[in-house]
């Protein structure tokens, strides 16, 4: 039977595509119906940190729906909420220390762009409330989250729904957007903000969010020593909060519990997801200092925002579950190590005229195709070089996570590498095998 639209009633992202039926994952191996074996080479979209089939968060989720599987987050708390909130409180960076759950990483973004404002709103500031962003990053597909993304084809047919919110160059040294090159440039990347703070009117800027790894539009993109300590003396100087989006980078991935720690920068609010609860249920947080919810509790006595979901007792019970898993086994360590591994291994593929760039950190990793190395010219889009290198390692057994269109909003190519923290050595060299057999048939 083939699964896939027009057939039967559900309909996915990709209208065309026919999909493979998993029956079972196990370790960093999916398996179909047919008995093919993947390697999930991406962890889904960079989700999967503990691995498949994983029986201890089985076990957390029947437990607590044994106990409770619902309570509205108005009305009742449970241990499991508590308990996780008191685990994950004692791994967060320095003044973080107030948590709110929800469902996924657009929902937290969403809440923190709001907590933003009501904090604005709170404290005697009511005309702050425009949020900057970076163009090339990812935030999110609800509208309030679209509206900072800077992904320009996800945004192209809602623009009219966006709101209006300024935008700035990223820290993409391998294609510099000034032309300049690290650290000659002194920065320019990052003293961009305040040109655009001062062009919109820093009366009117209630936050900065940025991904300290850039995840999902350009892939893995490392932000240059000193970029991430301008940018928070830049919104201390104008009073903006700063929010740091870890959906993607945190929970280990990077070889920190979360990216910011690389660079010793203290956020004011903080989003997390995916790895949270390592994909087995919908998950993720938007995190704050004590003194912005306490002013909330002093004014108005509480947040304006809720979701049905929200503080979800099973999620929570699965989210404790995945975090003591990765204590156990040194996972946030063992990704130090395996991801200099994958990194120095990625590096063999420049051989192939087609590789301009492998980049990233921990096990959050990218390898961005060209035309041609010398000039960084992309191959044009019609000839979907992603696309074709993507269905190629499918093919071949390798799962991977593909980006396009973010050199000029048309043109890019690159995939993303990012399998679960759990991932050996030897694993490492099966995707290998793979991507270099990929890569040959591209040639």
């Amino acid at each position: 039977m083939e699964y896939g639209y027009p057939k039967g009633h559900i309909f996915y992202r990709k209208l065309g595509r026919i999909y493979p039926l998993i029956t079972h994952g196990e370790g960093i191996y999916l398996y179909d119906e047919k008995g093919k074996r993947y390697i999930d080479g991406s962890g889904g979209a960079l989700v999967v940190n503990i691995g498949h089939g994983q029986k201890e968060i089985l076990q957390s989720m029947a437990d607590q729906m044994g106990k409770v599987g619902y309570v509205h987050g108005t009305q009742f708390t449970t241990q499991s909420i508590e308990e996780y909130a008191e685990a994950l409180g004692k791994i967060l960076p320095e003044g973080l220390e107030k948590i709110y759950f929800l469902s996924g990483g657009s929902e937290a973004v969403e809440a923190a762009i709001k907590l933003a404002r009501q904090y604005c709103l709170e404290s005697g500031q009511s005309q702050r409330w425009r949020v900057v962003a970076r163009w090339h990053s990812y935030h999110g597909n609800t509208l309030g989250a679209l509206s900072l993304t800077g992904r320009v084809g996800a945004r192209r047919p809602y623009l009219p729904l966006l709101m209006d919110f300024p935008h700035f160059p990223p820290p993409y040294c391998y294609r510099c957007p000034f032309g300049l090159t690290y650290p000659e440039c002194e920065l320019e990347c990052g003293r961009a903000l305040e040109n655009v703070i001062q062009l919109e009117g820093p009366e009117t800027i209630s936050a900065v969010i940025l991904e300290p790894i850039i995840g999902a539009t350009i892939g893995a993109v490392v932000p240059p020593d000193g970029y991430l300590s301008l940018i928070k003396k830049t919104c201390e100087r104008y009073g903006i909060l700063l929010i740091d989006d870890e959906v993607m980078a945190g929970m280990g991935r990077s070889g920190k519990w979360f990216a910011v720690e690389h660079w010793e920068v203290q956020p004011d609010i903080m989003v997390l997801g995916k790895g949270m609860s390592g994909g087995y249920f919908p998950l993720s947080a938007m995190i704050t200092k004590a003194d912005i919810v306490d002013l909330l509790k002093e004014r108005t006595g509480g947040f304006v925002h809720g979701h049905t979901f929200s503080h979800h007792p099973v999620a929570c019970a699965v989210g404790l579950a995945v975090l003591q898993l990765i204590h156990e086994k040194k996972l946030v360590e063992q990704c130090v190590r395996r991801g200099e591994y994958l990194l120095k291994r990625l590096k063999e593929l420049k051989a192939f005229p087609f590789v301009g760039d492998v980049r990233g950190k921990g096990l959050m990793t990218a390898i961005e195709f060209v035309k041609d190395q010398k000039t960084k010219e992309p191959f044009p889009r019609t000839g979907r070089f992603t696309e074709k290198v993507v269905d190629l390692a499918f093919e071949n057994g390798l799962v991977l996570y593909p980006g396009t269109g973010f050199v000029d909003g048309v043109n890019g190519d690159m995939v993303m590498v990012g399998p679960p923290l759990i991932i050996e050595e030897g694993q490492i060299d099966e995707i290998m095998e793979i991507l270099k057999k990929t890569f040959s048939q591209m040639s």
